[in-house]
């Protein structure tokens, strides 16, 4: 059995557009585990699922899930600690 490779965080760019209107993998994140920092593009992906599923690339914990299910998408972001998004300043 050969072991599931992953993709960067930049896959997650076109699944979360469908649910946020900024680009989320610039969004700092905060591992609720072990406190890692850094840009959401940072993650580790594995996409041979039903969904995405995203892991801290410093302790490899579950920190997001992506699926699309007929009644809509489900987003489970449990294991991230927390996420600063940035947004323009108004004119």
């Amino acid at each position: 059995m050969t072991e599931p490779t992953h993709l960067d965080g930049n896959v997650l760019a076109g699944p979360l557009s469908e649910v946020f209107s900024v680009d989320l993998t610039t969004a700092v994140r905060r591992c609720a585990v072990c406190g890692d920092e850094g840009v959401c593009a940072q993650l580790l992906v594995y996409a041979d699922g039903p969904g995405l599923v995203a892991r801290c690339p410093n302790c490899a914990v579950l920190v997001l899930r992506l699926v699309r299910t007929p009644r809509g998408v489900v987003l489970d972001l449990g294991g991230t600690g927390c996420v600063t998004i940035p947004i323009p300043e108004a004119r």
